[in-house]
C-alpha cells in the first residue's frame, strides 16, 4: 500500500460523493432478532442504520465505502406456500423489513460491511490497490477495473437509469 494510492482512493470517492449530491440513495438496514416480551418472542425485524448511494458491488456513504450484502424490498407479511427455502427466507427478510418501518416497496440493504479504502485488504477483496491506482472487483468472478471507471459508469447509470428500469 502506497501513501499516493490510499490518496487516490479519497479524491475519487469524494469526487463521486460531490457528483451524487442529488441523487437518491437507498437505506441500510440490520437484521435483528425479535426480542422476548412477557417470554414470547417477538418477529425479527430490519432496523434503518443509515442511507447509501448504490454504485453495484459498493454502497458509498458520506463517510464511508461499504461491500453490498443482500438487498430486500419490503413487504407486508403474507401466508403462503414456497417451493424453495431460498424463496421462504426472502419473504421472511421482506416481512421484517416492513416491520422495521421500511415502507412497502422500499429496498433496503442489509449483510453490508466496511471496506478499507486503503486498499488493504486481502483474499477477494473489493476494493483494492494496484500499485497506486485503486480498483474494484465487480463480480467473483470477474477481474478489476480501476475504480475511476467503475464509479463513472455507476454514477452515470445511477443519474440516468436506463428506459423503463
Amino acid at each position: 500500500m502506497t501513501a499516493a494510492g490510499a490518496a487516490r482512493t479519497a479524491d475519487l470517492l469524494d469526487a463521486a460523493r460531490r457528483r451524487l449530491v442529488d441523487a437518491p440513495r437507498e437505506r441500510l438496514g440490520e437484521l435483528q432478532e425479535g426480542r422476548r416480551f412477557f417470554g414470547i418472542p417477538r418477529a425479527p425485524r430490519i432496523v434503518e442504520r443509515g442511507r447509501a448511494w448504490h454504485l453495484g458491488v459498493l454502497l458509498l456513504t458520506e463517510d464511508s465505502i461499504l461491500a453490498t450484502g443482500e438487498i430486500v424490498r419490503s413487504h407486508a407479511e403474507v401466508r403462503r406456500g414456497f417451493a424453495a427455502e431460498s424463496q421462504r427466507r426472502r419473504a421472511e427478510l421482506a416481512a421484517a423489513a416492513h416491520r422495521g418501518g421500511v415502507p412497502e416497496g422500499e429496498t433496503v440493504h442489509i449483510g453490508w460491511h466496511p471496506l478499507d479504502p486503503t486498499g488493504t485488504e486481502t483474499g477477494g477483496a473489493v476494493l483494492v490497490l494496484r500499485g497506486d491506482e485503486p480498483a474494484v472487483r465487480w463480480s467473483a468472478q470477474g477481474g478489476y477495473v480501476p475504480l475511476a471507471r467503475y464509479l463513472d459508469e455507476r454514477i452515470d447509470l445511477l443519474q440516468n437509469p436506463p428506459e423503463r428500469a
